[in-house]
């Protein structure tokens, strides 16, 4: 694609990043096959292809964003399905974050747009002011129906039926291996995920130690960042990734880590893009090194998993030991931030059929359940149409269980199926040695009366 930005426009690191990625795109629209706003809305506006013409329009005549400009781009799932499919290597993420980014700047927004933006952005990145809010919305749920603005009844629709109590195990703290000692890894907690569903911390740190990790909970490590940066708010989304940037180097430079360790997608392919996101930055070394060895959980289990076993170490004697229940079927869904942020897609299933379970795939495994971080607040409608969609390809398959690997997507899932969905970190820690998962003690009758997560 042709561009005509001026050579003082491109002083801006972040034109000039956008004027490379433009520069990329042949107009071939492979993209528009993937994009599941696309699918569902059949705008060209609302595809990659579409948005990358608005955002081309907008950053190079330097104008003010306009209503149907940033309707569009708003819309935008960032599932990446785009970068997937792209036969150019046209770099997606980077263009439309730096094109929020300058929305957010630009362009002033109906003042109930910025009052819900500002409630999510000083909510869901802090844990105790997220379960505050959750048990205001388990309250308010049975009026949501009166609600006269679709994201105000998401919003309460969104609570689970029973608020988890608080876990221990997420203070700082450093967790002993149970075998011996093969690597020192920094677990990040999280922030939403630590509200809504403390089983999948307690589940990692159970499977890391039994496999010969040493597990660090760092000092003043927290929210990733995700949350605000997709919403254009890069000096807050900086300020907590810079908090988690410290810590790890901290742990780092003291203990030495071989891994920081992540179980939530949405926050692993922000925490590895970290070295982007602080390029021009102070903190551009450190965020580097941060990236370099962030690794989804799959990732370090497989890595933990895959020795020779013949030799019988007791990490090994643990690993072959599955004992998940025969015959018990898992349909995978593969979380778009995983299968397209960062390019895993066969860790998960590889885990999760070596502990012994049964492994069955929805169609369209590809498309997006309309989850993706805060969009299910701020577009349910489209991001409905997407749950269904998903919900039902899954529950075609007639599985015993769903699995993820991003609370997100458990959520969304979550609310619509009548199958019970799980960390797959929760199946693989119970077929190795842990508790049965919490949400596999209720049949799919009792559902409809029970949290969906505990």
């Amino acid at each position: 694609m042709q561009t005509t930005f001026t050579e003082k426009q491109l002083e801006d690191p972040g034109t000039n990043r956008a004027n490379e990625i433009l520069r990329a795109c042949v107009h071939c629209g492979f993209c528009t096959a993937t994009c599941p706003t696309y699918q569902v809305l059949g705008d060209e506006l609302d595809s990659p292809r579409g948005r990358i013409y608005l955002i081309k329009d907008m950053l190079e005549n330097e104008r003010v964003p306009d209503a149907k400009t940033v309707k569009h781009i708003d819309r935008c799932l960032s599932c990446l399905a785009c970068m997937t499919t792209c036969p150019s290597g046209v770099h997606y993420m980077h263009l439309v974050d730096h094109a929020r980014d300058y929305i957010e700047q630009k362009y002033k927004r109906p003042f109930t747009d910025r009052a819900l933006r500002w409630i999510l952005a000083r909510i869901l990145p802090y844990p105790m002011r997220f379960r505050v809010a959750l048990l205001g919305a388990k309250i308010g749920r049975p009026f949501a129906r009166f609600m006269p603005d679709a994201r105000l009844r998401a919003m309460l629709e969104m609570a689970p039926k029973v608020i988890p109590p608080v876990s221990r195990n997420d203070d700082p703290q450093t967790f002993t291996p149970q075998a011996p000692k093969r690597m020192r890894v920094a677990l990040m907690t999280g922030c939403a995920q630590k509200a809504l569903n403390t089983d999948i911390n307690d589940a990692t740190i159970r499977l890391l130690t039994r496999l010969g990790a040493e597990v660090v909970v760092a000092e003043g490590a927290g929210c990733c960042g995700a949350l605000t940066h997709h919403m254009g708010k890069t000096t807050e989304s900086h300020a907590t990734a810079a908090k988690n940037i410290r810590a790890w180097a901290t742990e780092m430079d003291n203990g030495g880590l071989d891994a920081i360790v992540i179980n939530t997608s949405g926050c692993g392919t922000t925490v590895k893009d970290y070295g982007h996101m602080f390029r021009n930055e102070p903190l551009a070394a450190d965020a580097v090194r941060v990236a370099d060895i962030a690794r989804d959980i799959s990732e370090v289990l497989v890595e933990l998993t895959d020795g020779d076993w013949k030799a019988e170490p007791e990490w090994a004697k643990v690993a072959k030991t599955a004992r998940a229940p025969e015959g018990m079927i898992v349909a995978y869904h593969a979380a778009c931030s995983l299968q397209h942020g960062q390019k895993i897609k066969t860790h998960p299933k590889t885990l999760l059929k070596k502990a012994g379970f049964t492994i069955v795939e929805p169609k369209d495994s590809h498309l997006c359940c309309g989850s993706a971080g805060t969009y299910n607040l701020m577009q349910p409608e489209i991001s409905q149409q997407l749950k269904e969609l998903k919900v039902r390809t899954l529950e075609a398959k007639n599985p015993d269980v769903i699995a993820a690997g991003n609370i997100g997507c458990m959520m969304q899932i979550g609310s619509a199926s009548s199958v019970p969905i799980v960390h797959s970190v929760e199946l693989l820690d119970w077929a190795w040695g842990g508790p049965k998962p919490p949400a596999l003690e209720y049949s799919r009758q009792q559902k409809g009366d029970v949290p969906l997560l505990r």
